[in-house]
């Protein structure tokens, strides 16, 4: 019997997108299924700052950055402490430039370097992304590019249920009423994301942020895990997760991280530090929901808002009038209810560490400036924004049995064991966009090599 189509993709965020995207261009028709008639501002995809590593790229070289693919795997084991997946990994930092060029030349996503940002665990300015640095900007090229594509068909809301192997793949999808649809393809890329949005699974892998905020997409529900297990597929770094420390609370608006990176700070409802918030954004989550109430507060100035401006998750939060100020440290105190001896004590010691290099307790030695007034605050609370463990992939993002491929089977995304090690604290920013465009391509290569 002839196929259906050469390819069916599971999930149209970034992974899967880029999966059609690669496989179209080899000549492969393509049935891209999304679960989600929400999906375009419900994934992981459009939630992100479009902060995609790519280590050697021609931007770098016209800034005079100097950055290569190995660096970017030493950056990756050095983060995790050497527990990354060192195939995945390898594979994703020597697809790195080739991605970027793809998306900007092929795929007309009109991406630039970042270089005012910092980003904890990266050696060098490396990360591409869209202008206003919106996943959803990135997400909308992405969708343009595919519907530019004769030789992809978005069907949606359509969830892949089930599936057998063979020659062919057999897919079973379901629709929100219930009726089925059946395909066969030649390969099937599970690109449905992690299981940020299924409490059970959270609660069974990553209980530290059981807890939390979840600030992820609404679609991840760990389908591809639970799919995958039943053939026994290899499973990997299930403990692992995007965390993150600075989600405005009531907002339930993202905070950039850059805020931190040039130097500000988070206190506690006692108006004192406690720890080293420089560490990384996704290992902060923790620490923050571990403060009375799972709350704190991130204290900035001036030249830091100027800073974040350019993220539009920052002008959102802006818009929402997230961001408060206070003409001075007693001002700030009152605001925030806590004691103006504490707060000012606590803003004493920051500015030292700042201005003298005192040793901080805590450890941090990144402090760039020192905070003037007057003085800006935001409420925050720790979130978990995506998993980062799940089905075991070779380098093709080939799905792993017993340590072999499964013939036609490929996962990319949070749908894949990824290359943030175990727990919080392996994540770089750009793992999760690295992850899902860089498997998904290399996806659609493999399956045109077949």
């Amino acid at each position: 019997m002839d196929r259906d189509v050469d390819v069916i993709v599971a999930g149209a965020g970034a992974a899967g997108l880029a999966a059609a995207l690669s496989s179209a261009d080899a000549g492969l028709s393509v049935a891209l299924l999304e679960a989600s008639e929400t999906f375009r501002t419900g994934n992981n995809t459009s939630m992100s700052t479009s902060m995609i590593p790519s280590a050697g790229s021609r931007w770098q070289t016209a800034a005079g950055i100097d950055d290569s693919a190995d660096l970017l795997y030493e950056d990756t084991m050095k983060k995790t402490k050497g527990k990354a997946d060192p195939v995945v990994a390898r594979a994703l930092a020597n697809v790195s430039v080739e991605l970027g060029e793809w998306l900007a030349d092929d795929c007309h996503v009109p991406l630039e370097l970042v270089t005012d940002v910092w980003f904890p665990g990266h050696s060098r300015l490396r990360h591409l992304c869209v202008h206003d640095r919106a996943g959803r900007t990135l997400h909308r090229h992405l969708l343009e590019a595919a519907q530019a594509r004769p030789e992809i068909t978005l069907i949606t809301p359509l969830r892949v249920v089930d599936f057998t192997e063979g020659a062919e793949i057999g897919v079973r999808a379901e629709r929100p009423d219930g009726q089925t649809d059946e395909l066969t393809a030649l390969a099937l890329v599970l690109a449905t994301n992690g299981y940020g949005a299924n409490p059970d699974l959270v609660r069974k892998y990553i209980p530290e942020i059981a807890d939390g905020l979840y600030f992820g997409g609404d679609g991840s529900k760990g389908d591809a895990l639970l799919l995958g297990e039943r053939l026994g597929a290899d499973t990997g770094f299930l403990d692992s997760y995007q965390g993150h420390a600075s989600v405005a609370t009531p907002h339930g608006v993202l905070l950039t991280w850059t805020s931190v990176m040039n130097g500000a700070f988070l206190v506690n409802s006692e108006g004192q530090r406690f720890g080293d918030e420089s560490t990384g954004y996704s290992e902060y989550a923790v620490p923050v929901l571990q403060q009375p109430g799972g709350e704190a507060w991130v204290i900035f100035d001036e030249t830091i808002h100027e800073k974040a401006t350019p993220f539009a998750d920052y002008q959102d939060l802006l818009e929402a009038k997230g961001v408060k100020w206070a003409d001075d440290v007693p001002a700030l105190a009152e605001a925030i209810g806590v004691s103006a001896g504490t707060l000012t004590q606590t803003v004493n010691e920051a500015a030292s560490h700042a201005r003298d290099k005192s040793a901080d307790p805590f450890g941090r030695t990144l402090w760039p400036h020192v905070l003037e007034p007057p003085f800006a605050f935001v409420k925050v609370t720790g979130a978990l924004f995506h998993t980062q463990g799940g089905l075991r992939v070779d380098g093709n993002a080939a799905v792993l049995r017993e340590g072999r491929p499964i013939p036609g089977l490929y996962a990319a995304g949070g749908a894949a064991a990824g290359i943030s090690g175990h727990g919080a604290e392996g994540y770089m920013s750009g793992n999760g966009l690295l992850s899902a465009l860089g498997l998904g391509y290399l996806a659609g290569r493999a399956i045109a090599a077949t």
